[in-house]
This record gives structure tokens, sequence and C-alpha cells, in this order.
């Protein structure tokens, strides 16, 4: 990922020097275990660890002797051998190459899912603090992009938190799932490793085991977990995306926080646009752009391929990091939205009271009209309201209390009790309750 959108820390996690320090790790363990076994030599496996530990590897040496080998273990392995010594031959005993490269990559996904967990909880608090400060803070709710009837701007945050809570159980579910590890040898069949070993370097990186890795671990556990960021990341684009509208200048209810000095356009000074929802709306294409590659590692060849191996070394840190850069982003954004309560106000008086019209048609249906004459009424009143250009004020109120059938069945007293908008907002502590109590 360019360094635009990265974070250092997770950018460290698909670093060279830190997999091949975690390859180093696998293969320690398991010397240590087979030390014990007696398998090996124990004076072997302390000097492995004693030697390898702390070592620095020399990735551009690792490289070359790639290019001859054409085999990244084997120039891996060669290289532990110049630092190592000769104990180093009985490094990688009965493994296979998928047991350090498929939990390696266990590890690190692990390792990606902590910091991502730890961006969702600072995002939930930040919503959570809006949500609260905004509880009551009224605004038009739209359907189709239409005014529809009222809501509170608490409860659209309220929503989003609710949402990316749904998300970090999914993404904990998915980081159980994909935290397994598989040191079974060829094919899987412990025929050259005793499964006691896969166990114990288990339980060294925090894994489960694979009950059946088929020499590589099942990659349903990766579409599963690439899938999960491709939701997240879609949870960020549905609340980035309603930030920029709420943006426009022809609601402006909302607008991203404009710092000093910021520059909105080369052209036109005047601009300040909504440039990270954005930005996070093209960051969340990307993340979902990965899920379906990864859908498609999943048919592997009979017990194993490498078809998955090339697209794995490009998603698996282009999610991570991209997705970590995005949730921090949009945690900044919601820290520091400017929020306007008398433009969301006066966007909501706008058409002159007609989010009230459902309350209207059914106080008709009470008083006995039948639901067809009640909608047809309140529909006719409505439509003159929407044809009014200029002052809407008290519009439909008026409309409604001059036309024969409305009056005869509701008087004006009641009529004018309808447009009351703490009415929308009655059950707005239990939404809250259902929420941030569960």
């Amino acid at each position: 990922m360019i360094k635009r959108y990265s974070r250092p820390e997770m950018v460290a996690i698909w670093s060279a020097q830190t997999k091949f320090k975690i390859w180093f790790e696998i293969e320690a363990h398991a010397a240590t275990k087979q030390a014990e076994q007696g398998v090996i030599p124990k004076d072997a496996a302390k000097i492995i660890w004693e030697k390898g530990e702390n070592a620095q590897f020399n990735v551009e040496r690792i490289d070359e002797i790639e290019r001859e080998v054409k085999h990244d273990v084997i120039a891996f392995l060669t290289h532990l051998s110049e630092i190592v010594g000769e104990e180093a031959r009985f490094v990688h005993q009965g493994m296979t190459s998928s047991d350090v490269l498929d939990t390696t990559l266990s590890v690190q996904l692990n390792r990606a899912s902590d910091i991502l967990l730890a961006d969702i909880d600072a995002l939930l608090a930040a919503l959570k603090k809006r949500a609260f400060e905004h509880k009551n803070t009224i605004t038009i709710g739209r359907s189709h992009a239409i005014h529809a009837e009222p809501t509170t701007f608490g409860i659209k945050l309220a929503q989003a938190y609710a949402e990316m809570q749904r998300n970090r159980e999914r993404l904990v579910a998915a980081q159980k799932d994909i935290a397994t590890c598989a040191i079974s040898g060829a094919i899987g069949t412990f025929a050259n490793i005793d499964p006691e070993v896969e166990k114990y370097v288990a339980d060294q990186l925090g894994l489960s085991v694979e009950p059946v890795s088929t020499q590589v671990i099942p990659r349903d556990r990766h579409a599963m977990f690439f899938a999960t960021l491709g939701v997240i990341a879609s949870s960020i684009e549905r609340i980035a995306v309603e930030i920029r509208h709420l943006q426009r200048t022809e609601v402006l209810e909302v607008e991203e926080y404009f710092s000093k000095g910021q520059k909105g356009s080369s052209a036109m000074p005047h601009k300040r646009n909504p440039i990270l929802t954005e930005n996070l709306t093209g960051l969340a294409r990307l993340v979902r752009g990965m899920v379906i590659p990864a859908m498609e590692n999943v048919a592997l060849w009979h017990e194993r391929d490498i078809s998955h191996s090339s697209v794995e070394r490009m998603i698996a840190p282009d999610s991570t990091i991209t997705l970590d850069f995005a949730l921090v982003r949009l945690t900044n954004v919601i820290e520091n939205l400017l929020v306007y309560p008398d433009n969301m106000k006066e966007n909501m008086d706008e058409l002159g009271g007609l989010h009230n019209s459902q309350r209207v048609l059914l106080a008709l249906t009470q008083a006995g009209l039948s639901r067809e004459a009640s909608y047809s009424a309140v529909q006719r009143n409505a439509m003159q309201v929407w044809q009014t250009k200029g002052n809407r004020e008290g519009r439909f109120a008026e409309l409604l209390k001059a036309d024969e059938q409305v009056s005869n069945a509701l008087s004006n007293e009641q009529i004018d009790a309808m447009f009351d908008d703490a009415y929308h907002l009655k059950h707005v502590d239990l939404i809250f309750s259902r929420v941030f109590e569960a």
C-alpha cells in the first residue's frame, strides 16, 4: 500500500523483517519441541535460538538466494544456515513450506485484527459521544433522499454505532477463525513430524491447531476474514456517504472540519469540499475489491496448489493497511464533525409541516374515514404545498383546515396538535437504551 494511506504500526506487521522473524520463530519453536522429543539434539535447538533470535535477517541476501533457487522458504533457510551454522541442518525437520507460510499469515492476520479492533473501539467511542451530544437534535429523516419524517441526528449516529458494534463482533469471530496453525508436513498427514510439534508451536504463537490442514490451511477461513473486512469497509462508506449528502450546499446540516489554512479548490477559493469522506468511499471500494479474489482462493487443486499465494501477498497487507487507515480517518471525521442544528430545523420546516402527513392520515382513519379516502384527502392538500414556492410555513395546516372533508372529521385544534414535532421524538430514549445498554 502507498504511504499516503498507511499507518506505521500496521505496515510493520507486513514488513519483510517481521515476516522473516515469524518464520524463524516457527522453525525455532518446532526445533525446541523436537529436541524435547529427542528428534534433534537439545544443544542444536539451543544454538538455533541463541544465534537466530536477535538476528537482523538480511533481506537483500535472501532475495539474492531466491533469484537462484526460485523458492522463498529455501532462500530463507539457506540464509538462516549462514547465521546459525552447522546446527541449521536440524531446522525444518519434517516440515513443508506451507507450514511456515500459512502459519505466518495466520500470525500476521491475527496481529492485524488486534489493531483493527482497537480502531473500531476508538470509532465506537467517538460515535457514542457525538450520539449523546445530539440525542435530541431534531432533523428531517429522508427516504429516497426526500423528506420523510423527523428523527434526531443522535439517532443517525446511534445507528452507525450499532452497525459498527456488529462489525466488531464479526471481526472477533473472523479473527478467531483465521488464527490457526498448521505444522503437519507434506500433504498434512504428519508422516514426518509429530502432531505435538504443531500443538506446541500453536501454543507459543497464540494460535489454535488446524484440524485438517491438507498441507495448507483451508482458504474458506481467509475468505470469511476478508469478507468481514469488506463488510466493515461498506459500513464506513455508508457513514461517509451520509455525511457527504448532509454537507451539500443545499443541505449543509453537517460539515467536515475545515482547518485554518486549508484550501478546498485550486480554482475556487470559496470551496469547502468533503474530501475526507469522499476518500473513505474510495478506500472502501479497494477493500471490497479484495473480497472476490479471497473467495476464489478457496478452490485449490486437491491438497494444495499455490494459485492463492500471489493473491494473498497483495490483498493481506493492502486490505488490512487500507482498512486501518480508513477506520482512523472516519474516527477523526466523527470527532471533529461540524453539526448545524439550526440548518437542520430550517430544512425540516422547508415544506411547512408536510412531515406530519402520516399523523393526519391516521387521525382521519380513526375519525371514521376509510384509509383510501383519508390518504386521498391528505395527499391532495400535501401536493398543493409541494407546488408552493416561497413561504410554506403553516401552509399544510391551513389547507387541511379549509378542506371540507378533513374539517368535518377533525377540529382545528386537533389539526394543530398534529404539528408538534416533539411527537416524533417520544421513543428516542428507548432507541438509545437498546443501542447503548444492550
